[in-house]
């Protein structure tokens, strides 16, 4: 990365192990580092983007009747809705928070039918006088016919109306409903967030729709290509502040009608927030006490420029009249897109310079630049059904970092892609148990489904996916089509290969692009100098595994010795190319990662590789240093090269001094203390304590000894907090973790209780990390959402890793019913528990786990790595073990 960007936790690592040999000084950095990628593997940026829906169902239709199909009828569509609500900020008698409404919704008629089903779940409705659950009208002069019956399919999540007679085409009816839902805390559609200011419990009621939980609000059309518009009201008591997609007209309860926008879109707020503003009608929302201490001032300045930077990209004008953001106590991801009032977690959107890291500075405009691109992509052109996810995420994801770059130009940031969302991607579709980035619409139909779909390859592979791309197009051929694209599909509904026509008006894309989007998996490109062949494979963690003989169009860019080449196109599984044949020249391929592909090569060549890296590293670009580093590791878990190979790639790194190389390295040698921290392989690493300490070192310890009662945080910089909490907590008892959970319970500041939350897995002690599980599932004590970050922060402690599993076995049923928040929270809880499992007694566990009824995605890919990692461990263990001691003669 650029000499701009900050390199503050790596360099602060890097600068323990500077006096030690290079390799060495490697593994003395993981050590700390261990701790830093636990926490990160939580915060991993699926996350962060992933949301909470309805209680999903497994049970397949149980007959063929429209009913019990889970996707809408194509008879129906929706013009606009008329919805007002009423949430009730003080529990009731029984003391439950509720909401009561009112929906009426004009459709019109486009096939014949007898029949309407319209989404609904989880609402009582009030019985009309005929005793039924809705009112039907004709509009225009057309008689609606009688209501025969109406009912509810639980499984399906429809309330469903039979008719006497049959709906006209062409004619417009009005169904009216009233009805009353609860405002609970499960952090999904209309739901409430509780927070205290001085010493007094505050209410909010807010939303989180998508993906399938706009029903749980209002009846509805419930998915994205049923898109109306919305008048909405609000009523909210004295004190509070009602938000919405649009403008309010009169006492902020009644708002503009929105732009015509699909129901996942929605969004609405009562709360006692507080803003600050800039023109044009730019507001950040949040807690009047983060507000009044400017958490929000950072995310005010970038957000005009980052729109007019995405206005000249798509070259097209913003498309609402205002940009509200609003930070929120709960929120299960870590944004969500809705037009014209995006919500956040408050980490995502605020960001204090005295206790907010580099990286929670980084985060914070990353996360905006994503919500913000998604309101042309994905706002204004959707897609037409949820197998196309990819394209809005993927998309938002890529665009995130161009904007994220165009607003902090000095931090290079555009690099941070490579590792952040290429390399991760990697590492989840070398498995068998990836999926292509587009699958058949008839393949995603379940609302549990739809919800794992937000996953690793959504986003992130199809960033990298859509950043290739871009690359072989040139990005401005890319962002035309783009364009051309927005202005033809504005405020409709699109499929992939819209995108694709648009952009074959200059090339064409299709065949090239099907192999990337409709299978899974990547390839891997060997490259022999010896013959100048060239040959292509799907590159799995699992190389004996059984799947289609998939083939790629790959393009390949490429240097000689320093030589940019140009870029050469692999069409077939094997081919020769006369100009890669050498005996004396180095070559490399896949510059600057643009290609989403590994690079391997003849021994010959890696050794003239290793030779150029160890003479004068600068002569091969850093982002290709890095990828070096990182294909060579992850060929060795393919069985395609030898272990010590991949050691050696790192030990030209003590003349390294950028920080995407270190990162690489430091990355792929956190895997070795995932397997190793629990063997005799670990004492080898420990050659930590040899090393000779710097300045950091001696204040990261001095400040962990004395972390009590007279401590103060705001005595550590913010880039080695996470360091100072966790070495403090790990080297005290009951007292320092004492000292630490009440930091966590007074802070009010989310970065900074998120490091808190961090830092007390760090104990020793497996009675505190037993309470701490307690705590974590115990909503007065850590906020839901929060459960599976502190449950898999413990599971990434040593000692804390089999009392997870324990406890997570003995706890399983509270936790499905209380804390369901769909697969997401279930596949980050499986992944973060068993990725160090590397035993067959572990493998055992993950086969017993698949009886469980949620986040199956995630067991099968645990069980499918727990093998994987058996595996290699049998096959490189003694290895490590004798070269770490080699090198440390």
């Amino acid at each position: 990365m650029g000499k701009g960007f900050y390199i503050s936790k790596p360099l602060g690592f890097v600068l323990f192990g500077l006096g030690a040999g290079a390799v060495l000084t490697i593994f003395a950095l993981s050590v700390v580092y261990a701790q830093e990628k636990r926490k990160n593997e939580v915060n991993a940026r699926d996350g962060t983007r992933i949301v909470t829906t309805a209680a999903p169902h497994r049970t397949s239709a149980p007959s063929n009747e429209a009913w019990d199909k889970y996707r809408l009828p194509d008879a129906l569509l929706p013009e606009y809705y008329n919805v007002t609500l009423w949430p009730r900020l003080v529990p009731d008698e029984q003391g439950m928070y509720i909401f009561t409404g009112k929906s009426g919704v004009v459709f019109t008629c486009v096939k014949e039918t007898n029949l309407i089903l319209i989404h609904s779940n989880e609402l009582n409705f009030t019985l009309t006088s005929e005793m039924h659950h809705a009112k039907l009208t004709g509009l225009g002069g057309t008689s609606a016919p009688a209501i025969l019956k109406t009912w509810f399919q639980t499984q399906t999540q429809f309330m469903v109306i039979q008719l006497k007679g049959k709906l006209q085409v062409g004619k417009s009816y009005w169904l009216y409903t009233e009805f009353r839902g609860e405002l609970s805390d499960n952090l999904g559609g209309f739901y409430r967030s509780e927070y205290t200011e001085n010493d007094v419990k505050k209410v909010v009621a807010t939303t989180q729709m998508q993906p399938t939980a706009a029903r749980n609000a209002f009846p509805c059309f419930d998915e994205p290509s049923m898109k109306a518009v919305f008048h909405l009201t609000l009523l909210h008591p004295p004190g509070t502040v009602a938000l919405s997609n649009d403008n309010q007209e009169v006492l902020q309860t009644r708002f503009e009608p929105t732009e015509k926008m699909s129901t996942y879109l929605l969004a609405f707020v009562v709360s006692e927030f507080t803003n600050i503003r800039s023109p044009p009608e730019i507001r950040i929302w949040g807690r009047r006490e983060a507000i009044e201490s400017c958490q929000g001032d950072y995310a005010l300045n970038v957000t005009f420029p980052i729109l007019k930077y995405l206005e000249n990209y798509y070259n097209t004008t913003y498309p609402l009249s205002k940009s509200d953001q609003i930070a929120l106590p709960d929120f299960a991801a870590g944004a969500m897109e809705n037009w014209g009032l995006v919500t956040y977690r408050e980490l995502s959107l605020f960001y204090d310079p005295k206790v907010s890291s580099n990286e929670d500075k980084e985060w914070v405009v990353t996360v905006i630049t994503h919500e913000l691109a998604h309101m042309w992509f994905g706002n204004l052109v959707t897609m037409r059904w949820w197998n196309d996810l990819w394209l809005n995420e993927g998309f938002a994801s890529y665009v995130s970092y161009l904007a994220a770059d165009y607003v902090e130009p000095t931090w290079n940031i555009k690099d941070l892609m490579v590792q952040q969302q290429v390399q991760r991607a990697f590492g989840v579709d070398a498995l068998v148990s990836s999926h292509p980035l587009s699958s058949r619409e008839d393949e995603v139909i379940t609302p549990d489904q739809i919800d794992q779909l937000f996953d690793t390859i959504t986003y992130s592979k199809g960033a990298a996916i859509l950043r290739m791309l871009s690359e072989f197009l040139t990005e401005s051929i890319f962002a035309n089509g783009l364009h051309n694209y927005l202005h033809e599909y504005a405020y409709s509904n699109t499929v992939y290969t819209d995108l694709w026509k648009k952009l074959q008006e200059v090339t064409s894309i299709n065949q090239i692009m099907n192999g990337w989007i409709l299978q899974m998996g990547f390839p891997v490109v060997t490259i022999d100098t010896r013959t100048g062949s060239i040959t292509q494979q799907h590159f799995l963690i699992h190389p004996e595994a059984v799947v289609d003989n998939y083939e790629w169009f790959v393009p390949i860019t490429w240097m000689k010795s320093g030589s940019n080449m140009g870029q050469h196109w692999l069409l077939t599984k094997t081919a020769s190319y006369e100009p890669m044949k050498t005996d004396t020249d180095w070559l490399l391929a896949n510059l600057n990662v643009t290609g989403y592909y590994r690079v391997n090569y003849d021994p010959q060549n890696w050794e003239r590789l290793l030779t150029q890296l160890n003479s004068d590293h600068s002569v091969i670009p850093v982002l290709n240093r890095g990828q070096i580093i990182d294909d060579a590791f992850n060929l060795v878990r393919a069985e395609i090269i030898n272990i010590t190979l991949a050691l050696r790639t790192t030990k030209y790194l003590y003349e390294e001094k950028e920080y995407i190389p270190w990162e690489s390295a430091i990355r792929n040698l956190e895997y070795f203390f995932l397997m190793f921290d629990r063997t005799e392989v670990y004492g080898p690493f420990l050659y930590i304590k040899k090393i000779q300490y710097t300045e950091n070192a001696h204040y990261v310890y001095g400040s962990s000894v004395q972390f009590h009662s007279e401590f103060s945080s705001s005595q550590i910089p913010p880039n080695l907090k996470v360091t100072v909490y966790c070495n403090a907590i790990a080297a005290g008892g009951v007292e320092e973790w004492d000292f630490g959970w009440q930091m966590f319970k007074n802070s009010t500041i989310a970065a900074e209780a998120e490091k808190l939350l961090y830092g007390l897995s760090c104990t020793k002690e497996p009675w505190l990390l037993n309470r701490y599980l307690e705590y974590s599932i115990d909503p007065n004590l850590i906020r839901k959402q929060d459960v599976t970050y502190a449950i898999v922060y413990i599971a990434g402690n040593v000692i804390g890793q089999p009392l997870v599993w324990d406890f997570i076995r003995a706890n399983w049923e509270h936790i499905t019913k209380d804390f369901d928040d769909g697969s997401f929270f279930f596949g980050r809880l499986i992944k973060g528990i068993t990725k160090k499992f590397s035993t067959e007694f572990e493998l055992q566990q993950d086969i017993a786990a698949s009886s469980f009824s949620f986040g199956m995605q995630a067991i099968e890919r645990a069980i499918e790595q727990t093998k994987a990692n058996i595996k290699w461990i049998s096959e490189n263990k003694a290895q490590v073990m004798n070269w770490l001691i080699e090198q440390s003669d």
